[in-house]
């Protein structure tokens, strides 16, 4: 029996994984990028009618205007490249929501939310640019159906290994599986969040820096945002993000070819 689990599940990883056009590398798919679409639509359209969504005044134009910018920057930048067909399904839009929250997102399909509780640790246009730059790298690498995908593994695993240690004692299948529950999300989804926050990092900066807002102003939005939170952080290993040090360092490695390649100041 775990001789056959464990070929069924080559088999399943084998058929479920393919390599995302954008960032060069293997995903899970266990669902399809357009019945994630479906079900985020759904959830914004309730987040709307549930939440302040501010229309009018100086903040909320700032906000549209930098979406919009990148936005066209986006669809510029993958028609050029021949990658128009991944941006298939995406209905942009750009809102700004009255929330003291330090938050922003971007939902499969390219609905997008900046939180008003952003704005005074982002401070500059350019800062902004980044942060929603980000957010929007994560709706086109499909981090979230690739999260989708690794939460039904391992769930899918979880089971397996119940069924494999089932003649055991109950006592020894707890231990087993609570070790198994422990282990996969420290060592397995954890790291793989952090891998998305600085693979969001990356080609987040890249699309500011296309509609012609400067890069540089990350490092010093990360330090404002280590400083905000004041510290009240887990550690590294069981974050879902990786601390503002190490995002640094990262984006100051790919600072100069953003700059050369991609950034084209205003």
């Amino acid at each position: 029996m775990r001789y056959f689990i464990c070929l069924m599940l080559g088999l399943t990883l084998m058929v479920a994984c393919q390599r995302n056009a954008i960032t060069g590398r293997s995903q899970l798919s266990f669902i399809p990028e357009s019945e994630i679409q479906a079900q985020s639509l759904t959830a914004y359209q309730q987040f709307l009618a549930s939440n302040k969504v501010v229309a009018t005044g100086k903040q909320a134009e700032m906000v549209k205007r930098i979406g919009n910018r990148i936005i066209k920057a986006i669809n510029e930048y993958y028609t050029s490249q021949g990658l128009a067909n991944e941006l298939q399904g995406y209905a942009w839009e750009v809102n700004l929501v009255d929330n003291k929250e330090m938050n922003a997102w971007c939902m499969p399909g390219g609905k997008i939310v900046v939180y008003t509780g952003l704005l005074p640790v982002t401070q500059t246009e350019d800062a902004l640019a980044v942060v929603m730059g980000h957010e929007i790298a994560h709706a086109l690498a499909h981090h979230g159906q690739e999260r989708v995908s690794q939460g039904m593994l391992q769930q899918g695993l979880g089971m397996g290994l119940s069924v494999a240690v089932a003649n055991k004692p109950v006592e020894t299948q707890q231990l087993i599986l609570q070790s198994y529950g422990v282990v996969s999300q420290v060592g397995g989804i954890l790291p793989f969040s952090r891998k998305h926050e600085l693979e969001a990092d990356k080609f987040g900066l890249r699309y500011a820096a296309l509609a012609g807002y400067n890069p540089r102003a990350a490092i010093d939005l990360w330090k404002r945002m280590g400083a905000a939170s004041g510290g009240q952080k887990p550690p590294e290993i069981l974050s879902t993000h990786p601390v503002e040090e190490k995002r640094i360092a990262e984006l100051q490695k790919i600072m100069p070819e953003t700059l050369e390649k991609y950034y084209k100041s205003l």
